[in-house]
């Protein structure tokens, strides 16, 4: 598969999985926006970009944050786009302008921009540093960008689970590219090879209990998971449902089942001319 053909079934994925995409099982990527959001330190009137914006989190944070000003949002996912329109009408917030716009092509002036993120999408490219550089491009000297990215051991244990039920169904996983930038001497390299400075790295677990295993069910069902389960035949995909969240049943406690989320806000600056 080429990276045309990729990218492709990855927009199919989440066009498809856009309905579902905040449920609230999935609330890790509100939770990580809003720090996102604040690592920013904006001042209030400035003009930002949001690169693979999904259905608006770090957008809509943003968005609270600049009285005077404004956020322009782009995502290749048409059903992404509409929940995300969505979701800053019913909150009344008007400052949010959303672009259908593949990020591999930002049709944009280049420093155009105050600043710019990225929010768990620049993995999705093979090229991250071109893609990194590409998005700093439309961002002004001295203006900062900032992504995040997930730890390697996020989900764990529950995604082993997953992996290892799904190769005993004969699913092999994909490759796992996001383990590129998923420590943080890798998100400085990256960054560097970019060519921003002013680079810092900070680590935050955006973690929580899930309340039973139909709750993680839920995030496999309404992210990038239900590709994977969708290549089963359709006989095996209920047995297939039933043991996995039977031994994700079995890690429940007191509290519920932890969800590991550990996420990487990686933040730097264009240089000055």
């Amino acid at each position: 598969m080429d990276e045309r053909q990729k990218m492709t079934l990855l927009k199919e994925t989440f066009d498809t999985v856009s309905g579902g995409y905040d449920d609230k099982a999935l609330r890790f990527f509100s939770n990580s926006a809003q720090n996102l959001a604040s690592i920013l330190k904006l001042r209030g009137g400035e003009h930002v970009l949001d690169v693979a914006c999904g259905t608006g989190h770090a957008s809509l944070a943003m968005a609270g944050m600049l009285p005077n000003g404004r956020v322009t949002s782009t995502d290749f996912s048409p059903g992404m786009l509409s929940q995300a329109r969505r979701k800053a009408k019913e909150r009344n917030i008007t400052n949010i302008e959303f672009i259908e716009m593949d990020m591999q092509r930002l049709e944009f002036p280049d420093n155009s921009f105050d600043a710019a993120v990225c929010a768990f999408g620049i993995f999705f490219v093979e090229d991250m540093e071109t893609q990194l550089a590409h998005i700093a491009s439309k961002v002004r000297p001295d203006g900062e960008i900032a992504i995040t990215s997930f730890q390697e051991n996020y989900f764990s244990p529950l995604k082993e689970l997953f992996y290892g039920r799904l190769a005993a169904f004969g699913v092999q996983s994909p490759p796992q590219t996001w383990k590129r930038i998923a420590h943080e001497d890798a998100c400085r390299d990256l960054f560097a090879k970019a060519g921003l400075n002013r680079i810092d790295v900070e680590a935050r677990n955006v973690g929580y209990y899930l309340n039973s295993a139909e709750d993680w069910w839920s995030i496999v069902w309404n992210a990038g998971l239900r590709r994977m389960v969708n290549q089963l035949p359709e006989q095996d995909r209920k047995k297939f449902k039933h043991e996995h969240l039977q031994e994700v049943d079995a890690r429940r406690t007191g509290e519920g089942i932890w969800l590991d989320v550990g996420v990487l806000y990686t933040i730097g600056a264009k240089p000055r001319l």
